[in-house]
This record gives structure tokens, C-alpha cells and sequence, in this order.
């Protein structure tokens, strides 16, 4: 047993939408999550409210951020996030970036590992631009912001203080 315990993996996701039931969507990626076997004590920070980022001919965004622990890779973990997505009605329009959607799950963390891979890439690339982002990834964490790095010389607190005052004030908790 203590070998199976060894080989979880403390992973961070974010969750968005902005079409159609937004806060059932959000509910039916957590359940999914919820529901597989490789993935443990799953936690849920609050629901916030964004403006979108790119295209603004859009709906403001329903987001969240969940830790939990699993034995899944990194890709296998992916692959699970995207039937999650497609189950939700998410499609991806031929390369469209922040596009509209029903479901958005993107791997934040996993462990302090850092993956490039045509698929991924961890930790998510514009995480410290992202107040939508950071705001639930701040109610996730234990420690002190200034103690989990973001990359060698960044920390999460350090994306918080950073972000722009628009930025800071484009998302809001949901209540």
C-alpha cells in the first residue's frame, strides 16, 4: 500500500465557462472528477466571475480551480479533462483560442513537475496573467503564496502582486 500511496501526484485544475448552465457544467466536471478512481481528495475552491480574456463578443466566465491527488500521467490526466469537456457539449473550433465555451479544464500543476510536450504544457504557460486563475488557486493552498513557485524565481504570490489593477478587478467571487 504504501507504494500506491507514493506514486499520487498533487495536481491543480481550472475549470471555466461561459455558455449555456454555467455553474452545471462546473458541477458536472467536478462530479466526473468525483468519480474516477485515480483521482483523490478532491478539493474545490469558491466560484468567480471573469470578463473574458481575447474575443469580448462573449459571456462573462463562471471559473474555478480543484487540487487533488492522482496516479494518472500527465497525459492520461489530460485525456480524462478533455472526455470530461467533450461530455460537456466543449468543442473546439479549427485552433480558436479563448473562444467561447461550455467547459474549459486546464492542468495548472502537476506535482512541481515542468512538461513541454506537444499536448502540454505545465505549469500552464499564462497562469501568472490570470487573475480568473489565481484567485481560486489561492483558496486551494495551504502554505504561504510566497512559498509555492510558479518557476525557479516566481512565486504565486508574486503573479497576484503583479497582475495588472484591470486585471485584479476583472474577477470577482461568485455568490
Amino acid at each position: 500500500m504504501a507504494e500506491l500511496e507514493e506514486a499520487l501526484v498533487l495536481c491543480y485544475v481550472a475549470l471555466g465557462s461561459n455558455i449555456g448552465d454555467t455553474k452545471k457544467h462546473l458541477m458536472n466536471a467536478l462530479q466526473a472528477l468525483h468519480s474516477y478512481p485515480e483521482i483523490l481528495y478532491l478539493n474545490i475552491s469558491r466560484f468567480y466571475l471573469s470578463k473574458p480574456h481575447g474575443p469580448q463578443d462573449q459571456l462573462d466566465y463562471l471559473n474555478a480551480a480543484v487540487s487533488f491527488e492522482t496516479r494518472l500521467e500527465p497525459e492520461e490526466l489530460l485525456d480524462v479533462l478533455q472526455e470530461i469537456e467533450n461530455q460537456n457539449g466543449r468543442v473546439r473550433e479549427n485552433g480558436e483560442r479563448w473562444g467561447a465555451r461550455t467547459l474549459d479544464l486546464d492542468i495548472l500543476f502537476y506535482g512541481d513537475e515542468v512538461i513541454e510536450t506537444a499536448r502540454l504544457s505545465v505549469p500552464h504557460p499564462r497562469l501568472c496573467e490570470r487573475s480568473f486563475v489565481l484567485y481560486p488557486l489561492r483558496d486551494l493552498i495551504d502554505e504561504p503564496l510566497e512559498n509555492l513557485k510558479i518557476n525557479k524565481t516566481t512565486t504565486l504570490q508574486d503573479c497576484i502582486d503583479n497582475l495588472s489593477d484591470v486585471e485584479k478587478d476583472n474577477t470577482q467571487i461568485h455568490t
